[in-house]
Formats: structure tokens, C-alpha cells, sequence
């Protein structure tokens, strides 16, 4: 299984996680052999469309060299199916206990999505030490994230929503952000035009982006 450790050491070299969406396996598992060879390495398949869950179960198991989690987690019954899918871990939009504990227990890395002071103390007193901040422009972005690493100091974010070029310099500066998430790396344009050159392309300048600050 692959644990908090793994996911850190891989985004310690490239600080990024991309959101792949769709219904249709083979166009995913290029998407995702697309952004890994751009140098990103932790993908997040979100669970939104009936076919997701397949896509992230191909990716799971055709493309090599990367840790594939599932998103948009919302209730228990889906935790444990993602798992049993391949899943190698678990991001939720919001904080709920009963993942979050079921994915502790099992030791499997969940990101439950946190947005005020009381979800994230909540989300450190169930035993979590990274979380999702989400949606980061909305939620106060740069100030609020500042103001959560003052008062949580051994707390990471993985801030997601509102993500682009021109601000992840700016979130990946700040030492209590661990990565960033975001759909801009996989634009539908491209996707439709199978233009995954573009995703590399993509993937590439985020990491350019990424070394440039860390």
C-alpha cells in the first residue's frame, strides 16, 4: 500500500497534482501517461461521471510510474470501493470522520478538503496532518493559508480551486502548502483534440514553475 511517505517524497520533486476527469479508459490512461511524462507523478482521477472509477481503475493498472488516487470521495461506501479498485488514495471535497477514520485505520492517505479553522483543528485532532484546502480562491487563498500555518504548525495544505500558472509560485512558496492541485493541466480542449502533447507541455512549465520556488 502505498503510504504518506511515498506521496511526500514524490511531491517533494514535483509539488503538483493534476485532476483527470472523463468516461473513457483509454483516453485517461494517455492523459495520464501524458502528464507523467512532464514530470508529474501523483494524479487524482475525480468522481464525477459514471465512468471515472473505470478510468482510474486503467490508469491503475497501464500506466507505470505513477501513485493514482481517487477525488471527489463523498461518502464511506465510495472510500472503500475506490480502494478495492486500486486506489492509492483518497481526496475528499470536504471533511468527513467517518473516511477519514476508516482511512487512518487502514493506513491509506486521505485528503478530506478543509475550508475554516474549525474543520482543520478537527481534521488534526481525528490524527490527519495534510488536507486539502478547497476552493483555495475562494476560501481566502494566500492570507487564509498563512493565517492556518501560523496556528497550525505542523499541519500541511494541498490547495485545489482557483489554480493556474499565474498564482502556483505564489502557493507553492509558502512552506505549509505541501502541493497544489488543479484542473488547468488537463484541459478538455486538448483531451477532445487528443492533443496530449499539450498536457505534456502543461505538466512541464507546472514543474519549471514548481523548481523555480523550492
Amino acid at each position: 500500500m502505498t503510504t504518506h511517505a511515498q506521496i511526500s517524497s514524490q511531491l517533494e520533486r514535483a509539488p503538483i497534482v493534476p485532476l483527470v476527469s472523463g468516461d473513457d479508459p483509454d483516453t485517461a490512461v494517455r492523459t495520464a501517461e501524458a502528464l507523467r511524462d512532464g514530470g508529474l507523478g501523483v494524479i487524482e482521477v475525480v468522481l464525477r461521471s459514471a465512468g471515472a472509477q473505470r478510468c482510474m481503475e486503467a490508469i491503475v493498472e497501464r500506466v507505470e510510474g505513477v501513485i493514482v488516487g481517487a477525488g471527489t470521495v463523498l461518502a464511506l461506501d465510495q472510500a472503500r470501493s475506490v480502494e478495492a479498485s486500486g486506489a492509492q488514495f483518497v481526496v475528499c471535497p470536504g471533511l468527513v470522520d467517518a473516511i477519514a477514520e476508516h482511512c487512518l485505520a487502514r493506513d491509506m492517505p486521505c485528503f478530506p478538503g478543509t475550508v475554516t479553522a474549525g474543520e482543520v483543528q478537527r481534521a488534526h485532532a481525528i490524527g490527519l496532518r495534510v488536507v486539502k484546502f478547497f476552493p483555495a480562491s475562494l476560501a481566502g487563498g494566500i492570507p487564509m493559508l498563512k493565517a492556518f500555518g501560523s496556528v497550525f504548525r505542523d499541519m500541511r495544505f494541498m490547495p485545489t480551486g482557483g489554480i493556474s500558472p499565474d498564482n502556483l509560485g505564489e502557493f507553492l512558496a509558502l512552506p505549509q502548502v505541501l502541493a497544489c492541485g488543479g484542473s488547468w493541466l488537463t484541459p478538455d480542449d486538448a483531451i477532445a483534440a487528443g492533443d496530449y502533447a499539450k498536457i505534456t507541455r502543461l505538466a512541464e512549465q507546472a514543474v519549471t514553475i514548481a523548481r523555480q520556488v523550492r
